[in-house]
């Protein structure tokens, strides 16, 4: 009930519609019922009085009732299928806002297809409870309590007689419930891990045909669908043996309204045309109890499906906002990081009594092998995650206490993994500046060494990108990003891996532009490239999450250690390499 309570609450938004449903669903209902009275009177006053001038004004009167009939079924299909659909609407922006404000920390926890499957078909189960379960069932309500009321009103021991059944089909009904909300438990769950399947495949599909494994995935895939296809043949059979109990039942029930009615009718105790009635409105009374089973199908799908998305809509995220947070603003860009400690379970730390300090303006290279927490140093900085233990600054403030929309607009990051949008190569640059001009689109562009790829292009800047960036090269994408970033102008700038995906020569260009734009704004690089250590203010050097060594190239080099290591096996190689290119181009030209 508490789910359902919780459901029901977003009807308060929409409260006229609420009305105007219920309003057509009594007009309907009325409308309905009035015939089988009509039938009644019809059939007595033909059979008392031999005349069939009253059966013109009954047909008329039956005609009339249907028409209004088929005018409130209108709108009360109509209403109940627009507040359906209102509800939907509410939770899926809901549930899509909520996501959006959660931290990378319950992202990392969460699988896609999962999320998926929640904002789709759990979403779309309670637009069918409330159209078809909540709605109807009112109808179904009131329909059956005035069948009832009308019925023992024409013969009270009849209509006891006829409706003993009632009992044991609510008890059945409830077993069924039961049955039903185990069942679209693992039927919701199983329609999540074919969304995962089917998304990880299709994103993936590059790999799996490099390493020829449609066979396996189409394998998988067919597994995920047959036990969803089972699930939902459990439901069907639940259902199947429970229609024809009820089928019997009610024709068991019209066999004795048949039978005794018929003697009383020869005792002269009851009309013919009030045995009419009573029939007709048994047989009024029969779609509601077999609907029964339909409608408990519809809200235990709808339970399932919203304490499914009500888990989404109650997780915390662990980076909040406060309601006194501050917005930033004129910042210069000196960060600090006090003793910081973090880990992303709370009990392994990645990072133990980290302290950097940079100056606006500085360039801080961030070394060390995969696992080290050079990544997660430079996610602490836009709050992407929160720290354990003491404090990351900017300008003396703490970054907990400012507004996380101003902070991220401060602190401009080129990610590893990096993600463009399906649209054009001048939306994915504005990504995060929408109202930048074109001429802005295009000064990122040139200092990101992108400009003259784009004019090649056949529509330019208005270039479709394919999903994830398909259509462009690693290089192509990381220069985007690189341009996406810079277009806010942050006062901290984090390029993590950025020139990873970069030939020598490609990243020459992209270091010379940078140069002019680096200078007065903070930056931090997870260095892989010699270029980036040698002109960096400052080298960090971690293992296991600490800091081992920290100075200038020269300084580490002289020094040994770690970073001579790192010198020998990857940056004097790779700097022996780009001599190697700059020769032969030389040569060549």
């Amino acid at each position: 009930m508490r789910i359902i309570l919780r459901i029901l609450s977003y009807l308060k938004n929409h409260k006229l519609r609420v009305f105007f449903a219920y309003f057509s669903l009594a007009g309907s209902t009325i409308s309905f019922m009035a015939m089988p009275r009509l039938l009644g009177e019809s059939v007595d006053s033909v059979l008392d009085q031999g005349s069939t001038s009253f059966l013109i004004w009954a047909g008329l009167a039956i005609l009339g009732a249907a028409v209004f009939r088929g005018i409130f079924s209108f709108f009360d299909t109509y209403m109940r299928e627009t507040l359906g659909q209102r509800v939907a609407y509410d939770i899926r922006n809901v549930m899509f806002n909520h996501l959006q404000g959660m931290s990378f920390a319950y992202h990392d926890k969460q699988q896609t297809g999962q999320l998926m499957a929640r904002a789709t078909a759990d979403v779309e189960n309670i637009r069918m409870f409330i159209g078809m379960g909540v709605l109807r069932m009112s109808y179904l309500f009131f329909m059956t309590a005035s069948v009832l009321a009308l019925l023992l009103t024409l013969d009270w021991k009849l209509a006891l007689m006829s409706l003993a059944f009632i009992p044991f089909i609510v008890g059945r009904s409830f077993v069924i419930g039961g049955q039903l909300r185990k069942i679209w438990t693992r039927a919701q769950e199983r329609t999540g891990e074919l969304g995962i399947a089917l998304q990880e495949s299709l994103s993936g599909i590059r790999v799996v045909k490099a390493f020829s494994r449609q066979e396996h995935e189409n394998a998988n895939f067919s597994s995920k669908a047959g036990e969803l296809a089972k699930e939902n043949l459990a439901s069907v059979r639940v259902m199947a043996t429970n229609t024809p109990m009820m089928a019997f039942l009610f024709t068991a029930s019209t066999a004795l309204v048949l039978w005794f009615g018929g003697q009383q009718i020869i005792d002269g105790s009851f009309t013919a045309g009030e045995l009419t009635q009573f029939l007709l409105y048994l047989a009024m009374l029969q779609m509601p109890i077999r609907m029964l089973g339909f409608m408990i199908n519809l809200i235990s799908r709808g339970t399932v499906s919203g304490q499914r998305i009500f888990e989404i809509l109650d997780a915390v995220s662990p980076v909040r906002e406060r309601p006194d947070a501050i917005p930033l603003d004129g910042i210069q860009g000196h960060v600090v990081m006090d003793h910081v400690s973090f880990g992303y379970d709370g009990a392994s730390p990645v990072l133990r009594d980290v302290s950097i300090e940079a100056k606006p303006g500085e360039v801080v290279a961030l070394l060390g092998a995969t696992g080290s927490g050079k990544t997660t140093i430079v996610n602490l900085l836009p709050r992407f995650y929160d720290v354990t233990e003491g404090s990351v600054l900017l300008d003396g403030i703490d970054v907990r206490t400012a507004t996380l929309e101003s902070l991220r607009n401060k602190v401009g990051i080129v990610q590893q993994d990096v993600f463009l949008f399906s649209a054009s190569i001048r939306d994915n640059i504005a990504y995060g500046a929408h109202n930048a001009s074109d001429e802005d689109v295009i000064e990122a562009a040139k200092a990101a060494q992108l400009h003259n790829f784009i004019l090649d292009l056949p529509e330019g800047y208005d270039t479709w990108v394919g999903e994830r960036g398909v259509t462009l090269s690693g290089g192509q994408k990381q220069r985007l990003a690189i341009a996406r970033t810079l277009l806010l102008d942050p006062a901290v700038l984090i390029l993590d891996d950025s020139t990873s995906s970069v030939d020598t020569r490609t990243e020459h260009l992209i270091r010379q532009a940078l140069e002019s734009l680096i200078q007065g704004r903070t930056t931090f690089v997870i260095a892989q490239r010699l270029s980036t250590a040698k002109n960096a203010d400052q080298i960090l050097v971690l293992k296991d999450g600490e800091i081992i060594q920290r100075g200038k190239h020269e300084e580490l080099l002289a020094e040994g250690g770690l970073y001579s290591e790192i010198y020998e096996l990857q940056l004097r190689p790779q700097e022996e390499a780009g001599e190697a290119v700059t020769a032969r181009d030389e040569a060549s030209s």
